[in-house]
């Protein structure tokens, strides 16, 4: 099993200290195509409007996958047993960020929330995406990625420790 810990930091005397973890036991799933198209289909079942940014909520209303690109891509970065895989950012049309994978290997895009896109006729903004580095401090997952792994793999499990 693997393990994906997000720490909570509390200031303390001056300095930065963990004062929480959330523990995500797991198991990392192969890279092949068999199980993207697993996962792909699986997501649509476990993308739910709590898990979006309450900012995103109304378009998420009718738009059912914004708003769930920054979170799925970081799932998806940390289930698939690869290192192949980078996380990828673009601005879009509406001035906002779009989030992705990009095997540096093949050059094959997993955007599994595209739809967003497709779904309004408007092109995902993947011809400007970069390579880039995790939202937050220090890069931690967030826990919306830990909450979806566990959604996508119900016999993983979160652990609560606090310090």
């Amino acid at each position: 099993m693997d393990k994906l810990e997000r720490h909570s930091y509390t200031k303390i005397d001056g300095e930065w200290k963990v004062s929480k973890t959330a523990i995500l036991t797991y198991q990392r799933i192969p890279y092949n195509i068999s199980m993207i198209a697993l996962i792909q289909k699986r997501l649509y079942d476990v993308l739910t409007p709590d898990l979006v940014t309450p900012k995103y909520r109304e378009e998420n209303k009718t738009n059912p996958m914004y708003g769930h690109c920054y979170h799925t891509t970081q799932a998806l970065y940390y289930l698939f047993d690869t290192d192949t895989l980078d996380p990828m950012m673009s601005g879009d049309w509406r001035g906002g960020t779009h989030w992705w994978l990009q095997d540096r290997e093949t050059g094959v895009i997993l955007d599994f929330t595209v739809d967003q896109y497709l779904s309004i006729e408007k092109e995902p903004p993947h011809h400007t995406g970069k390579v880039t580095g995790w939202y937050g401090w220090k890069g931690r997952p967030h826990m919306r990625t830990l909450k979806l792994i566990q959604r996508l793999q119900p016999d993983a499990t979160i652990q609560l420790i606090s310090f």
